[in-house]
């Protein structure tokens, strides 16, 4: 039987889904294909040229925009030379913003008379004079080509309204973050008690302490002001019993370090899925302050796991981490608020247990695969030829 599937070409101009390096943006990239795919699209990674320039070089830009402007001409006619059962009828591109614009998609989809779809694109208005202008010109041109845009937190909505409109007034529509890795979105029964001794044993950490988890690359930035912030938090609980679990590496780590010197942390290293689930599953509260995150895809693997949150109320993180069920949220950049949350929760195990459950509840029902499936599959639908 023909697979009348529609072809969907999908591309991330920041980072393509197969990088080599792991972050949120290339597990994100990832779990866009397969929401597409289990709502019954065939997915192709269309191209995996970069466009991402992080250090405002005017010149390096130039490049970039004549590559991309070329190769969108030369994918064009390749994908136009195919039998028609074999061409995409949508174009998928996934984060776009002033530092990685997209060169690609918006030439290709008029080539092909082709519906444009953006999902998570951002805009700070701020760059339209500076060093990324010509990048904050180009995502602006896509956004407003796009065929429908779809934002995953009320922050990032209001910031591209200005371009593609309120959501439910045309083309911007509003998609929860979600999980896409079926071992963390809809976990088996994870034997805590087992987990715990297992980490206890290889760490040599007391199994009876409350232990504290955090997940985060180290990276200079945000990253690193959110570590530093956790260290000054944290230092305010120096004399109560409770061990730090970090998990994550990167160029920052001797940094990160320095800022738990002298308190009672272990860390592990970068780990991969399974051991994570593990790791959360033994902990008693996740605790990362998640300074401007988009909204932190950690968030939503602790909750799943059964771990209640404490976080800064920044960026994207209130999209994803609510006081009705899952975590706690204090003013960003609050040390003092943040520590007298951890404190509360260590204080209160059925507090802990109403939270984990609530996060457990919220990310089954509206924060896994299946649900971001459902809400892609009935808009793009909707716009296939």
């Amino acid at each position: 039987m023909m697979d009348l599937s529609p072809n969907v070409a999908f591309y991330a101009p920041m980072k393509p889904p197969d990088h080599p390096v792991p972050s949120g943006d290339r597990q994100i990239a990832r779990g866009f294909i397969a929401a597409l795919e289990r709502a019954g699209f065939r997915v192709d990674v269309a191209c995996r040229f970069r466009a991402w320039e992080g250090r405002g070089d005017a010149g390096r830009q130039q490049r970039l925009e004549r590559a991309g402007c070329w190769l969108a001409d030369r994918l064009a006619a390749r994908l136009a030379a195919r039998p028609q059962a074999t061409r995409p009828r949508l174009w998928f591109t996934y984060h776009l913003y002033h530092k990685a614009p997209d060169w690609l998609g918006p030439a290709v989809s008029d080539r092909l008379g082709i519906p444009y779809v953006v999902a998570e694109a951002s805009r700070a208005r701020k760059q339209a004079d500076g060093p990324w202008a010509r990048g904050f010109v180009a995502a602006d041109a896509a956004l407003a080509r796009a065929d429908r845009v779809f934002a995953m937190t009320a922050r990032g909505a209001q910031g591209i309204a200005p371009v593609v409109g309120e959501p439910g007034a045309g083309r911007l529509a509003r998609l929860a973050p979600f999980l896409a890795d079926p071992t963390m979105a809809d976990p088996a029964p994870l034997d805590r008690a087992a987990a715990r001794a297992a980490l206890a044993d290889g760490l040599g950490l007391d199994p009876n302490a409350p232990w504290l988890i955090t997940v985060a690359m180290m990276r200079p930035g945000d990253k690193l002001a959110s570590y530093r912030l956790l260290g000054d938090a944290l230092w305010r609980l120096a004399g109560r019993r409770w061990t730090l679990i970090v998990a994550g590496d990167g160029p920052a780590r001797t940094e990160v370090k320095a800022a738990f010197a002298g308190l009672p942390v272990a860390c592990v290293g970068a780990l991969g899925p399974a051991a994570l689930r593990g790791l959360y599953g033994a902990g008693d509260v996740f605790v990362w302050p998640g300074l401007r995150e988009g909204y932190g895809m950690v968030y939503l693997e602790a909750q799943a796991q059964g771990l209640p949150v404490v976080a800064c109320d920044s960026g994207g993180v209130a999209d994803v981490v609510s006081e009705a069920g899952g975590g706690r949220l204090v003013p960003e950049g609050d040390a003092a608020a943040f520590a007298n949350a951890v404190a509360a929760l260590l204080d209160d195990p059925a507090a802990r247990a109403a939270l984990a459950e609530g996060g457990r509840r919220r990310m089954r029902d509206h924060h896994g695969l299946d649900a971001a499936a459902a809400a892609l599959g009935a808009t793009l639908r909707g716009l296939v030829p």
